[in-house]
């Protein structure tokens, strides 16, 4: 059994990581893009769903509604404690299964699954031979054909955060952003969780070079938030019934353009086996 890093674990036993989604505009922008992308190259339910790092499982429960057969694992007890409640709040569409685990080593048989999510475990792996790893595990799992959604914090975000957040004139924050862009690897070395915990940090580039190594062929690398998220005006835009579908359609137009994907937050590559 590989190690998971106790910082890490820490870090999600004190955070509210299960109504991150849903509190602020940027959280929902997350959530509601993320679930657009995947919607597109899902197979039809029922089928079979890993969503590995499913967290305390909004995916999971989402997925279940729509009829899929879905298996959340996650490495963080708290996050399976919540996923379990979160299931048996929707007791006629559960999640099949929720369970403590590893991405770099599932309990499922290869071949076990039409799709596989990964939107938490790659940027928490710093090391990128445990990427590949957990890559190689969900090509392991999926059925000819299959498709992976794989989820990469942009390279740019801490320093974009500098400005959404106004935190360039906290010292202890511009010491993190200078090493996330010089190495890609953020670290917290407080005890604040302000500063959030362990993490790689993608070039758009980089993440699909990463599925593709690890042999999936590769359909798209698309950007969740866009570069919307980055000024105020967002969150007025997104609580105006009138706008609210326009944020979404100009994101859309420009999900997929290189010269701004690393100003996207979250980006996500697809693969298919």
């Amino acid at each position: 059994m590989y190690q998971f890093s106790d910082k890490i674990l820490s870090f999600y036993r004190q955070t509210e990581e299960a109504n991150r989604l849903t509190t602020n505009a940027k959280g929902q922008l997350e959530f509601v893009r993320t679930q657009e992308i995947i919607t597109r190259y899902l197979p039809e339910p029922p089928a079979v769903i890993l969503d590995i790092g499913g967290g305390s499982g909004p995916y999971s429960c989402w997925l279940a509604k729509a009829g899929y057969e879905v298996h959340l694992v996650d490495p963080v007890d708290l996050h399976v404690e919540q996923a379990k409640e979160a299931s048996d709040h929707q007791p006629e569409h559960p999640i099949a299964s929720v369970s403590l685990g590893d991405a770099r080593a599932l309990r499922f048989s290869s071949m076990f699954a039409d799709a596989v999510l990964l939107l938490g475990p790659l940027y928490h792996l710093i090391d990128q031979s445990d990427r590949l790893l957990a890559l190689g595990e969900a090509y392991r799992v999926l059925r000819d054909g299959g498709v992976m959604v794989a989820a990469g914090i942009s390279r740019f975000a801490s320093m974009l955060d500098s400005f959404f957040e106004d935190r360039l004139s906290d010292l202890v924050h511009r010491n993190i952003v200078q090493s996330d862009l010089e190495t890609g690897y953020h670290r917290n070395l407080t005890e604040s969780l302000k500063y959030f915990t362990d993490a790689y940090l993608h070039r758009p580039e980089t993440l699909s070079s990463e599925v593709v190594e690890a042999g999936f062929r590769h359909q798209a690398t698309l950007a969740v938030e866009g570069p919307v998220w980055l000024f105020e005006s967002f969150k007025k835009y997104w609580v105006d019934p009138n706008l609210h579908p326009m944020v979404l359609d100009l994101i859309r137009k420009v999900e997929a353009e290189p010269s701004i994907l690393g100003m996207s937050a979250h980006i996500l590559a697809i693969g298919r086996k």
